[in-house]
């Protein structure tokens, strides 16, 4: 695999952090009046419709149901079912600050697992260096009190659990992957949804009948955004990218959208970031850098 970046992968890569980067704070407003397994199953539920939609629009279809669907199953599940549920869920008590932290273990399980199973990602010094430096920046930008908050009473200890959970998920995810789905990147990326809400929805419904929900607008607002950017639209760009440039490239996404979690705070919410958040980006950016030379 040539380790060439090209400008398209880079597109790609900055399309994905802003998608993936406005999920945290949209996860926040839906949980606020539904329940993490509705959030879930409206999320994959939209997604797989848009993407069938796509997918039959322009001429291409559905394989057949035979044994070619299992890479689909393994890929839903891991990659949007159990993550999905784990992260919603631990935010109902997880700051979206400290989950962020959190969710910086993804790229460092992601070296370590590409390392051992996808040739041409083998783990240098130099990689090594601009992760850690990246997850140090991680740490900076969400700042002291995010870290104090580690640790606290056993449901918060499990809510932290459930999110580094959906974190190592993603890792695997971002391997297997490239390992396992081949063909047509639209439609592999609407197989897998398909499946995912085909999991889900079934579930939500057993749990929380559609007559007992009583969501606020906002709520169901942010899981359509779910559904269709950072689900649909996304999934078929990860895709993408992970053949294009590989895992370990494609988990630079996790050290940028925070960046894009404090630019909404800003834009959005009025919040002020401190000094240390400017210094975090930088350091982010510079671990990018050492990381990308190392590849």
């Amino acid at each position: 695999m040539s380790t060439h970046r090209t400008l398209n992968d880079w597109l790609l890569l900055f399309a994905l952090v802003a998608m993936w980067g406005s999920s945290f704070m949209f996860n926040g407003i839906a949980v606020s009046s539904l329940p993490p397994l509705a959030i879930v199953a409206g999320r994959v539920g939209i997604a797989a419709i848009v993407l069938i939609v796509f997918v039959y629009a322009s001429g291409r279809r559905l394989p057949a149901l035979d044994r070619h669907w299992w890479p689909f199953v393994v890929v839903a599940l891991i990659g949007n079912a159990i993550p999905f549920y784990l992260i919603t869920w631990g935010q109902q008590v997880v700051e979206s600050a400290l989950a962020g932290i959190l969710m910086a273990f993804m790229p460092l399980a992601t070296i370590v697992l590409a390392h051992f199973l996808v040739a041409g990602e083998h783990m240098t010094r130099q990689r090594a260096l601009g992760f850690a430096g990246g997850f140090c920046g991680i740490v900076l930008l969400m700042g002291p009190a995010a870290l104090a908050g580690i640790g606290g009473d056993a449901v918060r200890i499990v809510s932290q659990l459930a999110v580094l959970g959906g974190a190592l998920c993603y890792a695997m995810q971002s391997v297997l992957t490239r390992l396992i789905i081949k063909g047509d990147v639209l439609v592999a990326a609407a197989a897998t949804l398909l499946v995912a809400s085909l999991i889900v929805v079934p579930m939500a419904l057993w749990q929380t009948p559609l007559s007992t929900l009583a969501p606020r607008w906002q709520s169901v607002a942010a899981v359509c955004w779910l559904g269709v950017v950072p689900t649909a639209i996304a999934t078929v760009l990860y895709f993408q990218l992970i053949r294009s440039a590989g895992p370990s490239f494609m988990s630079v996404v996790n050290y940028l959208s925070p960046g894009v979690a404090v630019m909404l705070g800003l834009w959005i919410m009025g919040e002020q970031p401190s000094p240390n958040a400017y210094l975090g980006l930088a350091l982010i950016l510079i671990g990018i850098a050492v990381a990308r030379r190392g590849s």
